[in-house]
């Protein structure tokens, strides 16, 4: 595989009438269109919102791998902001409700910290929400502090509210 990037997706808000699994079918697309090549992908879970006690609706994630050859995690950074803001996405407060989250969960090559970018991410060993999609679309990826896979990072954690809830199309 080309270096690759694993990328977590959110969404609880609506946008322009898209919602859920479409609209995070509808973000592949506008990631293909600025020119990322997918290589694998999760299906789509469907997570209460984090935090724990959240008054918003719940969210469907998942987890996409992309060719990320020849970018630099401030480049990859840019450009997935840029797909989320196509998407009315707005960052006013933490963990509010969002139209479109594009996360970097790690990034082939690239561990510490890149300006304001810390690979892997910091805090996604401690989220069901993205464990769980991303044992699915990348089941061989391991830590590269802890060398655990998604898989046996997911399984330590008393985490409830999560669950698949269908497929998420790589054609089109």
């Amino acid at each position: 595989m080309h270096a690759s990037a694993l990328i977590a997706m959110g969404t609880n808000m609506p946008f322009e009438g898209v919602s859920g699994p479409a609209l995070l079918a509808s973000a592949i697309s506008a990631m293909r269109e600025a020119g990322f090549k997918l290589r694998a992908a999760s299906g789509v879970w469907r997570t209460t919102a984090w935090p724990a006690g959240a008054d918003q609706a719940d969210y469907h994630n998942a987890v996409v791998a992309i060719d990320a050859q020849g970018l630099t995690p401030q480049a990859l950074y840019a450009a997935l902001r840029a797909i989320e803001l196509q998407f009315g996405r707005t960052r006013r407060e933490r963990w509010e409700p969002r139209t479109l989250d594009l996360d970097i969960v790690a990034m082939e090559g690239h561990v510490g910290a890149f300006g304001d970018i810390v690979l892997p991410h910091p805090r996604f060993h401690e989220r069901a929400f993205v464990l769980a999609p991303l044992a699915e679309a990348a089941p061989d990826w391991r830590h590269p502090a802890n060398g655990r896979t998604a898989a046996e990072l997911l399984a330590v954690l008393a985490a409830e509210g999560y669950r698949r809830v269908g497929d998420l199309s790589l054609s089109g």
